[in-house]
């Protein structure tokens, strides 16, 4: 008894390899994808990372200069004070987010209190961290939109039919944006033109 399979057998088989292994090479690709927007959404957080910690570095000496001419004035700067604290002890990308949002509101708290201290707009140590502090919140708004840039394509990768499969055998879960509260004040640009 010979064990012979047709040549309708043969193609038969040859299509289920040819089938397997495009399978095979997409699942290797979109993994592939996957590990390299997970990598840009990494980059992108570090570098609001380095923002946010030279901004934590800059606040402590914004907040010793406004001291010496606002005395009274110590619930705005303790703001900040709390402002920076839950910064540094952030560890989630939610918690971060959420330091970040208090940061600028309390930067935007000196900001109102500046205006009312005009002599402290003539420091030249005080115009000298403005200027660092300007600097440091354009850069951080660059920073934020290229992580959320980052985030959107990892997210819709993740999401998207077929790629979803991939991302579940991997767990590759969504990640966060860095949005704003839904509170209108929320959205005005932190201004730092004190």
């Amino acid at each position: 008894m010979h064990l012979l399979i047709p040549i309708g057998g043969w193609v038969g088989i040859g299509v289920g390899a040819l089938v397997v292994i495009i399978l095979v090479i997409w699942g290797i690709a979109t993994y592939n994808k996957i590990v390299s927007r997970t990598t840009d959404c990494d980059d992108g957080f570090a570098t609001i990372d380095v923002y946010l910690k030279k901004r934590y570095d800059l606040i402590p000496n914004l907040v010793e200069t406004v001291k010496g001419y606002a005395k009274h004035e110590s619930e705005t700067l303790q703001k900040v004070i709390d402002a920076r604290a839950k910064l540094k002890s952030a560890t989630s990308p939610n918690e971060v987010v959420k330091a970040d949002m208090a940061m600028s509101r309390a930067i935007r708290g000196v900001s109102r209190l500046v205006e009312r201290y005009p002599e402290l707009k003539a420091n030249t140590n005080f115009m000298n961290l403005q200027g660092q502090l300007r600097d440091i919140e354009n850069e951080l708004s660059q920073a934020r939109k290229y992580y959320n840039a980052t985030v959107r394509e990892y997210n819709v990768l993740v999401r998207s039919f077929p790629s979803l499969i991939i991302a579940k055998m991997v767990k590759a879960k969504e990640r966060i944006m860095f949005t704003l509260e839904d509170n209108p004040e929320e959205r005005e640009n932190v201004k730092v033109q004190f």
